[in-house]
């Protein structure tokens, strides 16, 4: 089930909110944890249970954790952290791992029996990360490990963030896991934000995905140059605005319920450095990496040796976060390796010229896409050759309204603005302009209200008329 799903707007997410208030305020955590459980298994079936083993393994691990003298706590830890990795890595790694050491078994003439790639749970990536950081904190001694295992649960598998993010600390709800106030104008800007996010995915990302499906799903000989530049443009805005939306709907539903996640964008598009990007995208996860992987093996305080080496080991593990396959690696190398560079160079960079610096971040991120994007290295190369105009295809009539009409060109156009934060600054500008007790300020509220009705109306009359409605980062 995902959130831009007519099944989850009209049935889930109502029946879950009526049930949460007409809940007397005890029994609202249960209430979270059993429609959250309902929510995975609509669509994982069985391997509900994975997510259940993970709650209940966590939660006795932060127990253990919390009456474990300090000595041996980190045996503890160890213990704890392997087991979620491990369930990781047989779910999403073995089948990788498996593929790559056959021909080395078989050059010393050992064969492996035939291997079935398991199912990958949805979501995995997102709350192992989670259930390591509250083990790490328990242990740590910065939070007190859960006693009530209905809160833990909740927390762990609360349905706004369970599959795809954010992923939300302990530490930044606990106050809100065991008591927090909900209110009406919460509510409204709970709604606002989802549908916000809504409109984003359904009415942006999913329009945008049919140019960049359809150019990377070309064969090399009739990718051009112009082309590959169309596709890469049109993933980088479907990926930016299919996965912020997603944010955007699970902070909003965080707050119809009374808890307040952090953000997990900030326009990186308008970044002005590959370290400003990072600061900027997927905030929860990077900042995860720098504080669970990047300052224990020493940060910047090492050397600049050390330092690189550091960054590059970060985002190679970041690259394989995402996906198990030799592209993702490379990925992550490629975004590790100008994050070192700037790491040597960062005061000669930045007196470049601002707009130049702008040209240079969108630059690196769209050639970085291509690897993210491509199903194998092969692609990825093939792709480059033809953004650099150095492909093989000659001149090619694909473009056309098969790939390129009206109602593209206009999301290209809003994606491009919307990138920029350029909704926002009018938003702002309107909503300045009719403040409270003003005379517009009716005039505002009523145009606001009518505004998030119709984006509702045009999202419920896309998702009706169309079957294509993935989330890009559900495989991750």
């Amino acid at each position: 089930m995902v959130f831009s799903s007519l099944i989850f707007l009209y049935l889930f997410l109502p029946v879950t909110l009526g049930g949460y208030f007409i809940m007397p305020r005890a029994a609202r955590n249960g209430w979270l944890l059993m429609m959250s459980i309902l929510f995975y298994a609509w669509g994982e079936g069985w391997y509900a249970l994975v997510m259940v083993a993970t709650i209940v393994f966590n939660y006795g691990m932060g127990r253990w954790l919390a009456g474990t003298a300090p000595g041996a706590r980190r045996r503890t830890l160890l213990l704890a952290v392997a087991v979620n990795l491990g369930a990781l890595l047989a779910f999403k790694y073995s089948a990788f791992m498996a593929e790559n050491l056959a021909p080395i078994l078989m050059w010393c003439g050992v064969r492996l029996p035939a291997f079935a790639p398991p199912h990958l749970p949805i979501g995995i990536s997102f709350f192992t990360f989670q259930a390591i950081s509250y083990v790490v904190d328990v242990a740590a001694g910065r939070i007190p490990a859960q006693a009530n295992i209905i809160e833990y649960g909740m927390y762990k598998a609360f349905f706004p963030q369970l599959i795809a993010g954010p992923i939300v600390r302990y530490c930044d709800v606990a106050a809100e896991v065991a008591a927090r106030r909900e209110s009406s104008s919460e509510m409204a800007a709970g709604i606002e934000r989802f549908l916000i996010g809504l409109a984003k995915k359904v009415l942006i990302a999913n329009v945008l995905a049919e140019p960049a499906d359809s150019v990377f799903a070309l064969p090399s000989n009739e990718l051009t140059g112009t082309l590959a530049w169309l596709g890469i443009a049109s993933y980088g805005l479907q990926i930016y605005f299919d996965f912020s939306a997603y944010s955007d709907m699970a902070i909003g539903m965080a707050r119809m319920f009374g808890f307040h996640f952090k953000e997990n964008f900030d326009y990186p598009y308008a970044a002005v450095s590959m370290r400003d990007f990072w600061r900027r995208w997927h905030i929860s996860l990077s900042s995860w990496f720098r504080d669970y992987l990047y300052f224990p093996l020493g940060g910047s305080r090492v050397g600049g040796a050390r330092t690189s080496a550091n960054l590059l080991v970060v985002f190679a593990a970041c690259g394989l976060w995402h996906g198990a396959g030799w592209n993702f690696l490379v990925w992550g190398l490629y975004h590790g390796m100008f994050l070192t560079v700037e790491h040597w160079w960062g005061e000669r960079f930045a007196r470049w010229w601002a707009p130049l610096r702008h040209v240079y971040v969108i630059a690196t991120v769209a050639v970085g896409w291509v690897f993210f994007r491509a199903d194998s290295l092969t692609q990825a190369c093939d792709y480059l050759q033809a953004l650099s105009g150095l492909g093989v295809a000659g001149p090619s009539d694909v473009l056309s309204e098969t790939i390129v009409n009206p109602e593209i060109l206009l999301c290209l156009l809003l994606g491009v603005l919307g990138s920029a934060g350029a909704g926002p600054r009018l938003y702002a500008r309107l909503a300045g302009r009719c403040a409270e007790g003003s005379p517009r300020a009716w005039c505002w509220e009523a145009s606001r209200c009518a505004g998030l009705a119709l984006l509702m109306w045009l999202c419920t009359m896309k998702l009706a008329a169309s079957t294509y409605n993935p989330f890009i980062y559900f495989r991750f």
